[in-house]
């Protein structure tokens, strides 16, 4: 990843929220201390995650612009062009994010290179698993001498299937996401009913009964929770409760990634919006 200028602005923008967050609120009771430390982490790293967020987009584009380059191919090899005239000409056309490597492909077959070794690094810079996987089974085609018009016509219906596959797959699997979202925000509301009102009022009841009791159990509370105030015991369950919310969050978004994109990786997306979301809720209601 290339470090630009408006990665170090954002650096630059968070550590400042951050830092006038401690001067003006640290140490004070105030609501807004914790959340706008996870803003300034946000702002951070917001570049990154634009970059992140761009990467996938681009390689999803040169999957779909791949399939109409081995169509148009296809078309041009039928014809009775060779393969390398065929590759130079389809390359004229624009194929959006994949226009690039295609040109390079071309300008790597017109200076001579072998169209094995100008297929192979035509697939490494892409970067791409359906491109790598396609490509190597031309060449493995090429080499074994094999039918090049046909290989390339199973190529373009299993790369459109895949295509199809995977859109089907988003769309079958969209209620399951929001369902994973409504599940888990209502979570974060049963935490916070919890935090707010339930442990107050049991905080409450325990100081009643020790009152009554003229003393005799709040000693064995003090040393089972090794607090001496509810306010401390209270304030121990936030943090255990802050952390269990995170948790849920981070896996939670890893699983909704893994049904609706197939890839675990892209999970992240989601996993950094739950974290954010439920951290920034969290913190701002139950206050400082």
């Amino acid at each position: 990843m290339e470090i630009k200028t408006r990665h170090y602005i954002a650096l630059a923008a968070g550590f400042f929220i951050i830092l006038a967050d401690f001067l003006l609120f640290f140490g004070k009771p105030s609501r807004f201390f914790e959340p706008l430390i996870a803003v300034g982490v946000v702002v951070a790293a917001s570049q990154f995650w634009i970059d992140f967020l761009r990467e996938n987009n681009r390689q999803k584009e040169i999957e779909i612009k791949f399939l109409e380059f081995v169509r148009a191919l296809v078309e041009t090899v039928k014809s009775g062009i060779p393969i390398p005239k065929a590759i130079m000409q389809v390359s004229r056309a624009d194929y959006g994010s994949l226009t690039p490597y295609v040109r390079k492909l071309a300008h790597h077959i017109e200076w001579g290179m072998p169209l094995r070794e100008s297929l192979k690094i035509f697939a490494e810079t892409t970067e791409n698993k359906v491109i790598l996987r396609s490509v190597a089974i031309v060449i493995e085609a090429e080499r074994s001498g094999g039918n090049i018009d046909e290989v390339l016509r199973a190529v373009s219906n299993s790369v459109a299937q895949i295509k199809k596959i995977k859109d089907e797959r988003r769309t079958d699997t969209y209620s399951q996401m929001v369902q994973g979202y409504f599940i888990f925000f209502i979570f974060i509301a049963i935490m916070l009913i919890t935090q707010i009102y339930l442990l107050p009022q049991l905080g409450d009841i325990t100081l009643t009964v020790s009152s009554g009791l003229g003393g005799v159990f709040s000693g064995n509370i003090e040393s089972i929770s090794g607090s001496e105030t509810p306010a401390k015991q209270i304030l121990n369950f936030e943090n255990i409760f802050l952390g269990l919310i995170l948790i849920q969050g981070f896996f939670a978004g890893i699983m909704i990634g893994k049904f609706a994109e197939g890839n675990a990786k892209m999970g992240l997306r989601h996993s950094a919006v739950l974290v954010v979301v439920s951290y920034l809720v969290i913190t701002f209601f139950r206050g400082g």
